[in-house]
């Protein structure tokens, strides 16, 4: 196949595939009492969550849009479909679901990964899932894994859900917090038993098709004490001239003595604004291990968050993030440590081209009982063009002096030396100046399941023959 270097030549189509949407099925635009009442009619909540939609309405409106971070001016709540009715409810049998939406998975290669590689899968389509399965052993094993919905209308874990639900990111935390307490649909809800090590990974996919829509799923994973789990989540949407919106939500709750590691790879359209919250809580010798991949939306705000709560807990954040022409992306991460002995480290690469602006943001807080912890952030920025830009903003609030805490952050752009000695070997440029990206990103893909690391590494090749010629 011949290798594209041209702009033009680019051809995106593997993601930017969409199937025409009946928009009788959408419930409508705008935020009113009215319009949260009809979503918590559809989706059949109990009292309690109607309850907490509605207030959560209220304090949307009372709180102001974020104002320090990148323009979100283009963004109107009031255009936003909120909620898209589902064409059938959600299937376990694959050969059940819509043909439509079978065939938008299979391009993404979701079922070929479950049969390969992954213990269950959940497959989410605009507002509602569509698919999920896992498999028996699995099951058999104690783990649930499922939709959120389905979990909050079972006897045997609703109240697990009432009592977890949104504690970690209150609708009070920030504007959209509050507008997904009150529109949130969708979403996956893993339970893993006290000493379950489950090795294989579950994965969830989220997919926006509809045009003009936001999406807002809720997962919400709580691992037990002794145990193991890896969770995959993945995200895309075809481009479109309007505004589309993705606000979730993830919080996760890791017990003693446990690891729970999630990765992302995010591909949202360049006409998505991306403002999702992420936030876990970590016990006694607990541990957490984020590995994110940014490489869509036009504009986003990612910082996703780890609470130290127990001796000896530990947080890592792996992430790379790519901001290609018309891209702002804000991301990063925040740690708090709560007890002593917490350990976090973070590593990150960031890439920016043809005038993409990639911000690096992050938040560590070591508090006065946290003696004896140690915190180390290391960040690094590549810019491949003079029009690009890249910012490092770190704040760190550090309330005892026992504590080991250090920043590290480095600026550059490609060595002219380095582009002239590969294709001295026989590389041409544009080849040399991607093997350099490539090997600059490889701390995050390292850290992903081979298939993943594959696609990551695969967004980047693309974005590099669109940026030469």
């Amino acid at each position: 196949m011949k290798e594209k270097t041209q702009v033009a030549d680019v051809d995106r189509a593997f993601y930017d595939f969409r199937f025409d949407e009946d928009e009788s099925d959408f419930l409508g635009t705008g935020l009113t009492p009215e319009m949260i009442g009809e979503i918590s009619a559809e989706k059949n909540d109990p009292e309690w969550m109607r309850e907490f939609r509605l207030h959560s309405l209220e304090v949307y409106r009372k709180l102001e849009m974020p104002q320090w971070g990148p323009d979100i001016s283009g963004l109107d709540m009031d255009n936003i479909v909120t909620y898209i009715r589902p064409k059938k409810r959600m299937q376990s049998d694959w050969d059940s679901v819509p043909d439509d939406i079978k065939q938008t998975f299979e391009k993404l290669g979701i079922p070929q990964a479950e049969r390969e590689s992954l213990a269950g899968v959940g497959a989410q389509y605009d507002s509602e899932l569509v698919y999920h399965n896992v498999r028996r052993e699995v099951a058999e094993s104690g783990v649930v894994y499922t939709d959120l919905e389905s979990a909050m209308h079972d006897e045997r874990y609703a109240e697990m859900i009432r009592s977890h639900f949104m504690k970690l990111v209150p609708p009070t935390d920030h504007k959209f917090a509050a507008l997904h307490g009150a529109v949130w649909s969708g979403g996956s809800f893993v339970y893993v038993p006290d000493g379950v090590r489950l090795e294989i990974p579950l994965q969830s996919y989220f997919r926006l098709n509809a045009r003009g829509a936001g999406q807002f799923e809720h997962t919400l994973i709580i691992v037990g004490e002794n145990a193991y789990l890896h969770f995959i989540e993945g995200c895309s949407a075809p481009k479109y001239y309007e505004a589309g919106l993705h606000a979730g939500c993830v919080e996760l709750f890791v017990g003693r003595n446990s690891t729970l590691r999630y990765s992302t790879i995010e591909n949202w359209s360049k006409n998505m604004y991306n403002l999702n919250t992420k936030r876990a809580t970590v016990a006694e010798n607990g541990r957490v291990e984020w590995v994110s991949g940014s490489f869509g939306s036009h504009v986003s705000y990612l910082y996703p968050m780890s609470i130290l709560n127990g001796r000896g807990a530990r947080a890592e954040f792996t992430g790379i993030t790519f901001a290609g022409e018309g891209q702002d992306l804000d991301t990063g991460t925040k740690i708090v440590h709560n007890a002593p002995e917490t350990t976090s480290y973070v590593n990150t690469r960031s890439i920016s081209k043809s005038g993409g602006i990639s911000t690096f943001r992050s938040s560590v807080v070591v508090n006065e009982n946290a003696v004896g912890s140690k915190s180390a952030v290391s960040c690094e920025s590549l810019m491949l063009d003079s029009i690009s830009r890249s910012d490092t903003i770190p704040a760190m609030v550090i309330k005892t002096d026992k504590a080991d805490v250090g920043h590290e952050a480095r600026i550059g752009r490609i060595s002219d030396e380095a582009v002239f000695y590969l294709m001295s070997r026989g590389l041409d440029e544009n080849s040399a100046k991607a093997l350099i990206v490539s090997g600059f990103a490889d701390t995050v893909s390292k850290e992903l399941p081979l298939e993943y690391a594959a696609e990551m590494n695969n967004l980047i090749n693309i974005e590099m023959k669109g940026s030469i010629g």
